[in-house]
């Protein structure tokens, strides 16, 4: 049985599972070494307060996640968010990914968010195409903006955006703030 839902802080080791091969052999993310299992619950914890931290389960097993967090720490980028999906390599090419984004930006544009922003290290056709394919375009490149695996970095930025653009907008709402009602009908939408 496949179902969509919202992380929790025991998702770590689930998670963790699918990220670590990530960090240790790509530079898909730009982190060096896989947190502990203690750090990686109190960071999906953390997220979970503001941006939806969402997984995917088929049989029971953690098939993939995704989430949203803060783009930059300054206030007047509150209605930005940075997003990113991560899938287990047994279970890609299912439809996994464009079900927990579908969710994902369905939760942010209910929120209040207005621009998504996603970074991708560069080459990475596949991460390019699944992003074109959910609305995202491509903006700018950051050259050589990060070092890792023996190699600098060039890192894309796609924006797909999400509300209208409005004089004196109002804070996008917490997610922690959202009825669970709402969750769990965009959850059950696109499990």
């Amino acid at each position: 049985m496949n179902k969509l839902r919202v992380a929790t802080p025991g998702d770590a080791v689930p998670i963790l599972d699918i990220y670590s091969p990530y960090i240790l052999n790509t530079s898909v993310t730009f982190e060096m070494e896989v947190p502990g299992i203690s750090a990686f619950s109190e960071r999906i914890t953390g997220y979970l307060e503001s941006w939806p931290w969402l997984v995917y389960e088929v049989d029971g097993d953690v098939a993939g996640y995704a989430y949203g967090t803060r783009h930059r720490e300054r206030i007047a980028y509150q209605w930005c968010v940075e997003t990113s999906v991560y899938v287990d390599s047994r279970f890609q090419k299912q439809g996994i990914a464009i079900a927990l984004y579908d969710a994902l930006i369905e939760i942010l544009n209910y929120q209040g968010f207005r621009n998504l922003y996603a970074g991708i290290n560069l080459p990475n056709d596949k991460s390019v195409a699944f992003h074109e394919k959910c609305g995202f375009t491509w903006f700018a490149n950051y050259k050589n903006v990060g070092y890792k695996l023996g190699q600098w970095k060039t890192v894309g930025w796609w924006i797909r955006r999400l509300n209208e653009y409005s004089d004196d907008p109002k804070p996008p709402l917490k997610f922690s703030e959202l009825e669970p009602g709402y969750v769990n009908g965009v959850l059950s939408k696109y499990s």
